[in-house]
């Protein structure tokens, strides 16, 4: 089999030099998606009747100073009328709705001389924005009491005085993990303009006042370390006034959302079956003073993802089962089976609601268009409101479906594969776009992003698949425990089963099959391009683990990969965990592998990706590149490094899938050149 051909002088040339700039028609572009908007966030009015919603607006490339994407906040009603409050070069964070709802509260750094984040509020009947209040530190998500005398709010506390003038003098060490302050709960009265910090034992996150406001739920981790939220975090009832606990939980695993019910009896939350749990993914509802939980969705195929009280008794829930998702209704009286799985429909994100409206705001998004404001209604299909990118319609977008295939030991699995623009006698190249977690799945919805570009590829003649492998969420609880204990073993072979099917099938030729992932997709890729080299003729590995033994005592939650993964220590089984390793096959390696992220990954630590670089050149001649982002951490954050990476990963697989292979291409991109001819138009 050809791994990679001799490089022909000068064939890249014009493409490196082509302007950063929106299609006007035809395929989706690398510069489509670097503009691509989208919805973040959505907050129903108190009284139903329109929706707020923040819009991430990303940097416009060359010509704007680099950074994060802005974060604008909007209105929409039920007709999808949008209404823009505060545009801009603005990132704002939290926002929620006043209870009389005629104004809005979001936080935001407003001043650039600002050395914290504040709070503010905008009247929605029209006006300027206005500061509320400054803290010590910046501030995280923003919580109105029901009475609308207060504003419950996460930060820290204030750092030592003295650290700043120190650090001026050169003493800025810093104590690993130790010195991470913890996270707590403040409560601001709106009158006094005075916050004071809760007294609450651990470092704490989520929020959610009871409807009468005379108590409150947070979640609680003994530390503010990444690893406790994965693995330690339990939800604590406490009285407002006093700060006293009045119950306790006792959620084992991993935690998401909860919620106290209208009448203040009940708790429920999304949480795990038990600490080996991958993913929280059950809906339990429990007595707020504690007491035995009940799961209410029973024997769920699928992950539960977000949920709102109705009323005092019932629950409307959002789940994701295979690759669609859903929304239903559970009594906390008796519980119930899901009934018949989805097979259409937005994929809903996220959900918003008022009790006893009958109304619900989401985020969803389809194969067509990536999340936007949609609004349910009882007894009517979903609406969407907003469209935050109307020159999509002038895309050809390539076919995206659900398939089914087999694993070699007989094991269904799903993916969504998207059809190359044009089929070639043969088979296309193949590119296999692997999610993280492994906790995580690929639904049909938006699936085209800067690491993950399908649209743009199979618009340019690839076959473009997106595989669940056994280990991922969406098909419950036993389906995301298949690969534990069991590293790289049949949760990768799962990935060539998809290439075997679609060779097989006609559509993909099994010479020219290109891998790329981050995070756990990182691993993947970097397993296929070692132990698995003769399957692949091009790998782009993002913030990819390369070393079982040293991630654990590099990275920031190894006590979530014990439990979580791989079930055993590395001491316990050196050899076993090193032959699940990337660098241990290194020998083998066949595969032109580019390597890239961030110099400021604390989940995998960037020593990662030198490993692997380091063990090809000094075992092969293969080719093997290393691109490290600085500043960026696990997964680029800023416009540039996004745009550089997504020219990078595409030239490299063009170069080996449907170019000349050989030697890599040139390591420069020539971005002095795309500013200068943008310049010019």
């Amino acid at each position: 089999m050809m791994r990679y051909r001799k490089v022909l002088p000068g064939i890249l040339l014009a493409w490196v030099a082509s302007p950063l700039a929106l299609a006007q028609s035809g395929p989706l572009t690398l510069e489509d998606v670097a503009a691509l908007r989208s919805v973040s966030s959505v907050h129903i009015s108190p009284d139903g009747d329109r929706i707020a919603y923040l819009l991430m607006v990303p940097r416009e490339v060359y010509k704007e100073d680099d950074g994060r994407p802005y974060h604008e906040l909007h209105l929409v009603d039920f007709e999808g009328n949008s209404t823009p409050y505060i545009t801009g070069k603005e990132d704002i964070g939290s926002i929620a709705w006043a209870p009389d709802g005629d104004r809005l509260y979001f936080v935001a750094k407003r001043n650039p001389d600002a050395k914290f984040n504040s709070i503010w509020q905008i009247p929605v009947a029209g006006g300027e924005a206005r500061q509320v209040f400054t803290h010590v530190s910046s501030i995280g998500d923003i919580h109105p009491s029901p009475d609308g005398n207060t504003i419950a709010f996460t930060a820290t506390e204030a750092a030592p005085e003295a650290q700043e003038d120190l650090a001026t003098k050169g003493f800025k060490a810093v104590v690993y993990e130790e010195s991470v302050m913890p996270t707590k709960v403040w409560l601001l009265d709106l009158a006094s303009g005075e916050a004071e910090a809760q007294e609450l034992v651990g470092s704490a996150s989520s929020f959610t006042w009871s409807l009468d406001g005379s108590q409150y739920a947070v979640a609680l981790a003994p530390t503010p370390l990444i690893d406790d939220s994965f693995t330690s975090r339990d939800v604590y009832l406490i009285d407002t006034d006093s700060a006293e606990v009045k119950g306790k939980l006792g959620s084992v695993g991993k935690l998401g959302q909860f919620a106290i019910s209208p009448d203040g009896e009940r708790i429920a939350y999304v949480g795990s079956v038990d600490i080996n749990d991958p993913a929280n993914g059950r809906l339990y509802v429990a007595s707020s003073t504690g007491g035995e939980r009940r799961e209410l969705v029973t024997e769920y195929l699928g992950h539960i993802t977000s949920f709102a009280w109705e009323d005092d008794v019932n629950i409307r829930w959002v789940g994701h089962r295979g690759v669609w998702s859903e929304m239903s209704m559970v009594s906390t009286m008796a519980a119930q089976s899901a009934g018949d799985p989805p097979t259409s429909g937005p994929i809903i994100r996220s959900i918003d609601t008022i009790a006893g409206q009958g109304i619900v705001a989401a985020i969803a998004d389809t194969p067509l268009h990536p999340p936007e404001v949609y609004v349910y209604e009882d007894g009517s299909a979903p609406k969407r409101l907003t469209d935050s990118n109307p020159w999509l319609n002038d895309r050809s977008l390539v076919v995206q479906e659900p398939i089914t295939y087999p694993a070699r030991d007989g094991l269904q699995l799903e993916a969504i594969l998207m059809r190359p623009a044009e089929r070639e006698r043969g088979g296309n190249p193949l590119i296999i776009y692997v999610h993280g977690g492994p906790e995580a799945h690929h639904s049909n919805g938006w699936l085209t992003s800067y690491s993950l570009p399908g649209q743009v590829m199979a618009g340019d003649g690839y076959a473009v698949v997106y595989p669940n492998y056994r280990g991922s969420t969406g098909r419950g609880v036993e389906f995301s425990k298949l690969d534990q204990n069991d590293y790289a073993d049949e949760e990768f072979n799962d990935l060539v089963d998809a290439k075997t099917y679609l060779v097989s099938a006609g559509l993909a030729d099994a010479d020219r099959v290109g891998i790329s992932g981050g995070s756990y997709g990182g691993y993947a890729t970097m397993w296929g391009a070692t132990a698995l080299s003769e399957e692949f003729a091009a790998a782009v590995a993002f913030v990819g683990i390369s070393n079982q033994t040293s991630k654990f005592g590099t990275g920031d939650i190894p006590y979530e990969m014990y439990y979580v993964h791989s079930l055993r220590w590395p001491w316990e089984d050196w050899l076993g965990m090193l032959q699940r390793s990337p660098v241990y096959h290194a020998g083998n390696a066949k595969t032109p592998l580019l390597i890239m992220g961030g110099d400021q990954d604390p989940r995998v630590h960037p020593s990662q990706s030198l490993e692997m670089y380091r063990h090809i050149k000094l075992r092969t001649d293969t080719p093997v590149r290393l691109v490290i982002y600085p500043g960026e951490v696990h997964g680029n954050r800023n416009s540039a490094a996004r745009y550089d990476y997504s020219l990078r990963s595409r030239r490299w697989m063009d170069h080996y899938l449907k170019g000349p292979g050989g030697e890599p291409p040139p390591y420069e991109i020539d971005h002095a050149a795309r500013m200068e001819a943008l310049s010019e138009e």
